[in-house]
């Protein structure tokens, strides 16, 4: 079992940033290939793919909604997960969640992940 808590969410005005973190315990990264994934969801929406990352950190990919404004990186040490979030609109505003699947290589599928965080509430103002 993998247990994903997210940190960092808050209010923020629009054009500012935030930096989400995902703490993974359970297994560790390092001992376990695990791909990382974010998605959000915004209320009366459904549950949308934002970013994720292979195990190895080398291969990421955004969504085209948040190229060249989100970064997501991770620091297998640490088990931890990070998203970088630049030039926010009050389009961001969801929930972000932190996911998890076993292997390598990420998927933007959601169905294709095995665990979740809790998640986190970002909400951007005008």
């Amino acid at each position: 079992q993998v247990q994903l808590v997210e940190s960092g969410g808050g209010l923020v005005q629009a054009g500012g940033s935030l930096r989400l973190s995902c703490a993974a315990s359970g297994r560790t990264f390092s001992s376990n290939a695990m791909a990382m994934g974010w998605f959000r969801q915004a209320p009366g929406k459904e549950r949308e793919f934002v970013a994720a990352i292979s195990w190895s950190g080398s291969w990421t990919y955004n969504a085209d909604s948040v190229k060249g404004r989100f970064t997501i990186s991770r620091d297998n040490a640490k088990n931890t997960v990070y998203l970088q979030m630049n030039s926010l609109n009050p389009e961001d505003t969801a929930v972000y969640y932190c996911a998890a699947r076993s292997g390598t290589y990420y998927s933007r599928l959601p169905s294709e992940y095995n665990y979740w965080g809790q998640g986190t509430q970002v909400t951007v103002s005008s």
